[in-house]
């Protein structure tokens, strides 16, 4: 009896393998025998002790220690200028350590005249943290512990965000080594407190893939406390809204999102209001950043002598070609033959915001990383990307050096070879925007549509039903909410049950 029963073997997801499913990195597996067999089955047989998200950990302890490396220079030394921007090694937890008296007790948004130019969040980590350091003053041994301190945390965090991407799609967890390993990540990871908003929207959207709408509103609240851009995926979550009919989605997750964002900010905003507005002012008033296309246009503006933008004309002209970006996205994500996936338009929304801002921080390449391993996860375009921010990555310190400083001649790059650097990697992000605008509109070009998904990341727009979509080029099948199902033509009803077998 006992040789005749059926054998009892525990059910697991089946995984998507790269080795498979990714050319580029099929290319790679030669070194260990070629890429997995197709009649092996991944998910099913147990690894043992190196499960997936175990070796995920693994890698991102791995380039944490390379981060850490890449700061030695400046751990060993000193945050000192111009050598931080020659030896690559600037860290804003430094600066604003010994700058804004947080070395000194100072706690952003609490104390009395106080100035901290980051929203409410980022400032109470920054207090937090350095409450942490042990003795008093802004010797170097504290601001060594400073670092390392923060350094350690966004480690944490760094961690805790790979394992979400993993899980946010089960079926295809190894795309979340892109967050592991990212260049991006290893160079800018350290520069500020940009990775606790990262944390915390992938944890905003974790808790919205499992239909858990007011927990993905708290969290997405708590990141646009801590850094803005974590708000514009309620403009993803809207236009999905809008296209499945599913309006209750958006208005449940943005109520909670308001909530949590004002249980963080009305309180301050109540005990200490100008200090809370400083960092709105600061926004307005500051002039371009450094690698926005503002800041570039003033250089060569300058060298040319054209009439270079003040602060209030980039201001109103950032605005209005990011609201135009909005308007096109959101003409495709309802004209699209197909739904769009939510992480393909929270990458499209946030990378125009990245593109068309008059600040583009180096750090702010961190935001799209996990965006991007969710919307195409594709390492041939992800690596090409990745070079591009990395010769920006020297670019910009170099200059720095130079700017600040006047340094050594042959640390330095001159102002066109910067601006031409600016141009590359705003370049390479757009190449990743249109390529991920292609694979809405053919969907078998998506690496995870093409393997049978629909949107494991969508929450409650996975396989759901187009409630409002425009076809442009025949207006009769288009889904409009006040046409009932028997007034519709037959190809549409078609091309519907098409969309819905599509999931």
């Amino acid at each position: 009896m006992q040789e005749t029963k059926p054998h009892q073997q525990r059910k697991r997801a089946r995984f998507v393998v790269p080795s498979r499913s990714d050319p580029l990195l099929r290319n790679f597996t030669e070194l260990v025998g070629g890429p997995m067999g197709k009649y092996s089955s991944p998910g099913k047989i147990s690894p043992g002790p190196f499960t997936v998200e175990r070796v995920l950990i693994i890698l991102t302890v791995f380039a944490a220690l390379l981060a850490v490396l890449a700061k030695d220079y400046c751990r060993v030394n000193g945050w000192q200028t111009p050598d931080q921007f020659y030896a690559t090694c600037y860290s804003d937890f430094p600066e604003l350590f010994k700058n804004r008296g947080l070395g000194d007790g100072i706690f952003p948004f609490f104390t009395q005249g106080s100035l901290f130019e980051y929203p409410v969040l980022m400032g109470v980590i920054a207090g937090f943290t350095a409450l942490l350091v042990p003795g008093q003053g802004v010797g170097n041994e504290r601001v060594l512990a400073y670092f390392d301190i923060n350094a350690t945390m966004i480690v944490a965090i760094w961690i805790v965000t790979v394992l979400l991407t993993a899980r946010i799609n089960k079926r295809r967890p190894w795309d979340a080594a892109m967050v592991a390993v990212a260049p991006g990540m290893i160079l800018a990871g350290f520069i500020n407190w940009d990775m606790w908003a990262v944390g915390l929207l992938a944890l905003g959207m974790y808790f919205f893939s499992r239909d858990k709408l007011v927990l993905a509103g708290v969290f997405i609240g708590l990141g646009t406390a801590t850094k803005l851009y974590p708000v514009l995926i309620l403009g993803a979550i809207l236009l999905l809204a809008l296209r499945t009919g599913k309006l209750r989605t958006f208005f449940v997750t943005t109520g909670a999102a308001l909530a949590s964002w004002l249980a963080v900010n009305l309180p301050i905003a109540v005990i200490n209001p100008s200090e809370w507005r400083y960092f709105f002012e600061f926004s307005q008033e500051r002039p371009a950043g450094y690698s926005s296309p503002w800041f570039a246009y003033n250089l060569v503006a300058d060298r040319v002598q054209w009439t270079q933008l003040d602060a209030g004309t980039i201001n109103s002209l950032a605005l209005s070609l990011f609201i135009l970006a909005c308007v096109l996205i959101g003409a495709l994500s309802l004209c699209a033959p197909h739904r769009p996936r939510l992480a393909q338009l929270a990458f499209l929304i946030v990378a125009a915001f990245i593109l068309t801002n008059k600040v583009y921080s180096p750090q702010f390449v961190i935001w799209l990383i996990p965006l991007l391993a969710l919307a195409r996860p594709r390492w041939r375009d992800f690596l090409i990307w990745q070079a591009a921010e990395g010769l920006h990555w020297a670019a910009i310190w170099m200059y720095l050096g130079q700017a600040t400083s006047g340094g050594s001649v042959q640390h330095n790059i001159d102002m066109s070879y910067y601006v031409l650097a600016v141009a590359l990697h705003m370049a390479a992000t757009a190449y990743l925007m249109a390529r991920v605008i292609m694979d809405i509109w053919d969907p078998a070009q998506d690496p995870l549509r093409a393997y049978g998904q629909d949107d494991p990341h969508g929450g409650p727009f996975d396989g759901a039903r187009d409630w409002l979509r425009f076809d442009v080029f025949r207006p009769s099948r288009s889904a409009l909410p006040w046409r009932t199902q028997a007034a519709l033509p037959a190809s549409t009803a078609a091309h519907k049950t098409e969309v819905k077998s599509d999931g």
